[in-house]
């Protein structure tokens, strides 16, 4: 008796798109990417770092002390940080105790003080007192992670080797449903994935800003917003006061 074939089932357009978005958060579809970055330079198309800095050493120290501390704090406490140390050779050689005492106001200043000098002595030692352009490279520095890491990258060189993820990016990146982690590496990771490579520097320098001006953590302004259409969240507020 010959064999009869199964009949073989017709591929469902519908369930290989979802295969190809496993994993994926739903909202990184590009054309809605699109639509965000879109919103974000119309919102804020001249979103910058707001550390004042002059070099890519200051900025490291900046961005170092910047960790649960206010940009506006921390740009207080650096035009006399950087008059009385003036290069890495100089934190490098400073007293630690006395240093604590310069950034105290930053928070955590112990922690920091630390890691600045520690840094600024690899600095010195291991990269001809220059802060070196690579990822690996800088991420051997004390008291310096990613986020640090594509701060000063990105910023001071123009590098994109990642994104930064500070509190407001985390917190605006799962409100637009572009990833659902709540891991910072994590979220980086998706981000890199849904966003192409040319956006990723201004990308967080314009959601930082519309973090701190619009999007904010206990009352987003959505009614301001001009992402609106495109999010999701469920914890909208529509007032602008």
């Amino acid at each position: 008796m010959a064999k009869t074939s199964a009949k073989k089932k017709a591929p469902n357009k519908r369930d290989a798109g979802r295969k190809a978005k496993a994993g994926s958060p739903s909202g990184a579809d590009p054309r809605r990417v699109r639509k965000i970055l879109a919103g974000l330079d119309k919102a804020h198309p001249a979103a910058v770092c707001e550390l004042h800095h002059e070099n890519a050493f200051q900025l490291l120290v900046a961005t170092i002390l910047s960790a649960q501390c206010t940009d506006a704090r921390v740009n207080k406490v650096t035009p006399g940080l950087f008059a009385k140390y003036p290069s890495p050779k100089h934190f490098a050689h400073a007293d630690s105790a006395e240093l604590e005492q310069d950034i105290r106001s930053t928070g955590f200043f112990r922690n920091k003080a630390k890691s600045i000098i520690g840094a600024s002595r690899r600095i010195e030692e291991e990269f001809g007192g220059r802060v070196p352009r690579t990822m690996d490279e800088i991420l051997t520095l004390p008291g310096v992670a990613r986020k640090t890491a594509n701060v000063v990258l990105g910023t001071a060189y123009g590098i994109a080797s990642g994104v930064v993820v500070d509190t407001h990016v985390q917190r605006l990146a799962r409100r637009l449903d572009l990833t659902k982690q709540d891991d910072p590496k994590k979220i980086e990771q998706d981000l890199m994935k849904a966003l192409p490579q040319e956006r990723w520097i201004l990308f967080s320098h314009q959601l930082i800003w519309h973090g701190r001006r619009v999007c904010q953590a206990r009352r987003p302004k959505c009614a301001d917003c001009v992402l609106e259409k495109v999010c999701a969240s469920r914890d909208k507020t529509y007032s602008s006061g």
